[in-house]
């Protein structure tokens, strides 16, 4: 599950405006690679949206299905708040409807539920139903 905690207004190249969802993932422990203790985090990606600021407003905490999910893409350069620092990352986070973990099994339930009537196909090679 997700929860929409924020919105953003930003600007296409056009100059017009539109509204982003910020989505958060659930608490996740993490191991500090310099003091290898564990600390509470959670992911956040953007979702585009078509939504007025009022509807954006409303929806702030709602939850929805899904999950935060870790995506490779072209490296760009990214400045750690905290200590200005300027990183290169060759990821993004981004919103997945589906739940990590769990298969889509509304498609593997339709496809299994298929078996061939042999009754219904030629016995006799020709596509004529042959007497009985």
């Amino acid at each position: 599950m997700v929860t929409i905690i924020n919105y953003k207004q930003r600007q296409k190249e056009d100059g017009s405006t539109f509204y982003v969802l910020e989505v958060q993932g659930g608490i996740e422990m993490v191991m500090s690679q310099t003091t290898n203790q564990f600390y509470a985090t959670s992911k956040k990606a953007s979702i585009s949206s078509t939504f007025d600021e009022l509807t954006c407003q409303a929806l702030i905490g709602t939850q929805m299905q899904g999950s935060i999910i870790k995506q490779e893409c072209e490296p760009y350069e990214y400045t750690v708040k905290d200590t200005g620092e300027v990183i290169v990352l060759h990821h993004r986070f981004v919103y997945s409807p589906h739940e990590p973990g769990k298969e889509n099994t509304a498609n593997r339930q339709v496809s299994n539920s298929f078996t061939a009537d042999m009754e219904s196909f030629s016995r006799n090679g020709k596509h004529v139903l042959a007497e009985a």
